[in-house]
């Protein structure tokens, strides 16, 4: 038996599917075969395989297809190093390939993907290498069903075969697996010529209520969008898509994110085509929406507004009952006696155009229309029990809650000066006033942020708008290249053509002057439906208030530099009045020094507080 092994061997090996390697014999005989014999012998297994295509009769047989296959053996086991082996394993693939798709035989399958992995991991330098590749990867995905095994193969393509034609047809497979089966995209195609076409969408960032939604999506650069607005269809409701093109999302950031509360009843996120991802906002109703995008970083900010169905089941909200002897006309402040407040303070030059848009009234004498009813023990239990309200309150439409925003936090500064930062004065001063503007104004007052973390700008506005805000306040600390310069000045949202509110927004925006033009063009369609007048007003008022806190202090030194409008990011879509102040210069020496004295930033907050309540004193009795 044992002298008759090497020739059962043999015998064995060519009756089953052949499995690529040689013996040192089969090496020794390969050299004794010459490249035209080899060429020879190819270009005739070729003619054959071709044969089995054409020749019905021929091609119906399996063993045909077996002799086939053994024609391309022998070339390959003639010489394993000779420019036909590669080939010949190619075409091995190929003919088992179509052996499975003719006979449905689950071996022949297996045989087609170990030939064309020998091509790819024996010769990986050869021009077929990556088409091996390739084919591997679209068995793996059509007949077996393996999307995750399918991507390796291709992604083995994009990371060693980036000059191959293969490399293209393996990216639009693996973006399309990306798309279908959230699948990653390999870090190799990211690096190279995908990630330079297309521009990243990152995990989308959200602000809710009843009546509002913000939608922050950042992109790692510019994105041209557009959005679709659906009508509710059956139990579909209302969608806005937002389609950027020319993008990518990755996988782990595709998940919808469902909101329990609020008019945004869901976001979700996709990749729509391989170079679009959408974004759809299922939202309850729509009433009026607006798009706009800021750069550095670039994201698109969607402002939708409308009334979730929660809300618009409950009742109007009521007041609670006024006091007895309060008439309706005759308000009483919450927490001190009625007061007559002063009207504004005459303005500078600057402020004459918005002093035209006050309305100052001399005196607030009370007149009552109605006799108050009976006092009687009743009335009296009544009178004791019941709560007071301020008079923004008992009217039913003014300043219930003060949002006050100090700016920049965290990993933004702000301005510097002289060993102080402007994000912790800022909010310094903001703790100062909150109390200080609940007292006289009987509001709530709610601070964008209470400790030193950073919040970007367009969070700002939204933290105002879902916390049902009737008034924002955003504090800063400005700064200029020349030490000189010192002053307060305060800014409503508007287009501007001044050449120094401008570089001041730019700052507060953290961009370059340059990209102000376009900010302005985005503001053009958005403020149509801002409240600049309101604005306007509070921002006089406040100013005026803060001016005369400045020469009581200051005598010569300060310096009105009047109420300027410009577009600031941190205002751009706020649904109440808004206002941002720069207090004074803190790369001015003396305007420095007193910027870090507790004393001076009392008086700040007690002069924006009265400003404020001057305004809502004002609007209230001017309706």
């Amino acid at each position: 038996m044992v002298r008759f092994f090497p020739t059962l061997f043999l015998l064995i090996i060519f009756s089953i599917p052949f499995s690529v390697g040689y013996s040192p014999a089969e090496e020794s005989r390969s050299n004794s075969i010459d490249s035209a014999t080899l060429e020879k012998q190819y270009q005739q297994a070729k003619f054959y395989y071709n044969e089995l295509h054409t020749n019905t009769n021929l091609g119906q047989s399996r063993d045909n297809w077996l002799n086939g296959v053994r024609n391309f053996r022998k070339v390959y086991l003639a010489d394993p190093k000779s420019e036909f082996a590669a080939p010949s394993l190619y075409m091995l693939g190929r003919m088992y390939a179509k052996m499975y798709n003719r006979f449905n035989t689950e071996i022949d399958l297996q045989e087609s993907i170990s030939y064309y992995r020998d091509v790819s991991d024996l010769f990986p330098d050869n021009r077929l290498a990556d088409d091996a590749l390739f084919a591997v990867g679209n068995i793996f995905l059509n007949q077996k069903n393996n999307p995750i095994k399918a991507a390796k193969s291709f992604t083995r393509i994009i990371a060693d075969h980036r000059n191959g034609d293969m490399y293209p047809h393996a990216s639009d497979k693996l973006k399309r697996l990306s798309q279908e089966h959230d699948i990653p995209l390999p870090s190799a195609m990211l690096k190279y010529s995908y990630l330079e076409d297309l521009s990243y969408v990152l995990p989308v960032k959200y602000w809710s209520s009843d009546n509002y939604t913000r939608v922050v999506i950042k992109a790692s650069g510019p994105v041209t969008y557009e959005e679709i607005l659906l009508e509710k269809k059956g139990t579909h409701p209302r969608r806005l898509y937002i389609d950027f093109q020319e993008s990518y999302i990755e996988p782990r950031f595709r998940a919808p994110i469902p909101i329990e509360d609020g008019l945004l009843k869901q976001i979700r996120t996709a990749q729509f085509t391989p170079e679009v991802v959408r974004v759809v906002l299922d939202i309850e109703s729509i009433s009026d929406y607006k798009i706009f995008s800021l750069p550095d970083p670039f994201r698109v900010v969607i402002d939708v507004r409308g009334e979730s169905e929660k809300s618009a089941a409950q009742p109007s909200k009521i007041l609670p009952p006024l006091p007895p002897e309060v008439s309706s006309t005759e308000p009483t402040p919450r927490k001190s006696p009625p007061e007559t407040p002063a009207p504004p303070q005459p303005l500078d030059t600057a402020d004459e155009a918005i002093a035209e848009e006050f309305i100052v009234l001399e005196d607030f004498k009370k007149t009552i229309v109605n006799a108050p009813p009976p006092v009687t023990r009743e009335t009296e239990e009544l009178q004791r029990e019941a709560p007071t309200f301020s008079l923004a309150q008992q009217l039913g439409l003014g300043v219930r809650k003060i949002v006050v925003d100090p700016g920049h936090g965290g990993k933004d500064p702000g301005a510097s000066g002289f060993g102080l930062k402007e994000k912790d004065l800022v909010l310094e001063i903001a703790k100062k006033l909150a109390p200080v503007l609940e007292e006289q104004t009987g509001a709530q007052v709610t601070l964008t942020r209470t400790k030193d973390i950073f919040i970007p700008l367009e969070e700002r506005t939204a933290i105002a708008n879902t916390n049902g805000g009737d008034l924002f306040i955003s504090l800063h600390i400005n700064a200029h290249p020349s030490e000189k310069v010192h002053g307060l000045e305060t800014y409503y949202l508007n287009l501007s053509t001044n050449a120094e509110a401008m570089r001041v927004a730019a700052f507060e925006n953290s961009i370059s002057t340059h990209q102000m033009s376009d900010l302005q063009d985005i503001l053009s369609d958005i403020m149509k439906n801002s409240k600049i007048d309101e604005s306007s007003r509070l921002a006089g008022f406040v100013h005026n208030s803060l001016c005369n806190g400045m020469e009581d202090t200051q005598k010569t030194h300060f310096k009105n530099l009047g109420v300027k409008q410009a577009p600031f990011y941190v205002l751009i879509g706020a649904e109440m009045p808004a206002i941002l102040i720069e207090i004074a210069f803190i790369t001015n020496p003396e305007e420095s020094d007193r910027l870090n004295t507790d004393a001076f930033l009392d008086i700040i907050a007690g002069k924006i507080a009265e400003g404020v309540r001057r305004y809502i004193s004002s609007t209230t009795a001017s309706l």
